[in-house]
């Protein structure tokens, strides 16, 4: 019998985690890039703060790392397969996804039109642990849209809560 791998078993008990579903998405000397995430949480209030969490050996982090700059778009409960298209999950570029009629601009940062909460904000500090670069972003400006539900990530699949669920 062979002893259990604990890095396996740290990524299966987190897979347990319900998260809400991001797509974080920069624009900048670096490049314009999307990337579906679901380590993101609130850092602090005063200064509004968000942590995001990228891999670091994701050729995503440096863009969005280089850029400075990055908005975070919590999905709403219908979005699913636009998380699916930004975790690369399906055929379409980059570039393509990018051409979609459902973008806006805030605060100079491309965010969904129909995100649940659009936030734009600077990367104010970063921490460098284990697997993942900790990205520390002040908020410069946000946008709420009311009355839908969100998507959650748990147990390796999409779900919907809230409003948009029923």
């Amino acid at each position: 019998m062979t002893a259990p791998d604990p890095i396996r078993e740290f990524k299966r008990a987190m897979s347990h985690l319900t998260s809400a579903v991001n797509i974080i998405s920069t624009d900048g000397p670096a490049g314009k890039l999307g990337l579906t995430v679901s380590a993101v949480c609130r850092g602090s209030d005063d200064p509004a703060t968000v942590i995001v969490c990228i891999n670091r050996t994701s050729r995503a982090r440096d863009v969005f790392v280089n850029n400075g700059r990055l908005a975070i778009n919590v999905l709403t409960g219908n979005q699913e397969l636009l998380a699916m298209h930004f975790a690369g999950q399906t055929s379409a570029s980059m570039a393509e996804r990018f051409t979609w009629e459902i973008w806006s601009e805030l605060d100079g940062l491309p965010t969904l039109r129909d995100a649940r909460v659009a936030i734009a904000g600077t990367i104010v500090d970063r921490l460098e642990h284990g697997t993942h670069s900790v990205l520390f972003v002040a908020v410069d400006e946000l946008r709420t849209k009311s009355g839908s539900g969100g998507l959650v990530y748990d147990s390796r699949n999409f779900h919907q809560v809230g409003a948009s669920a029923f």
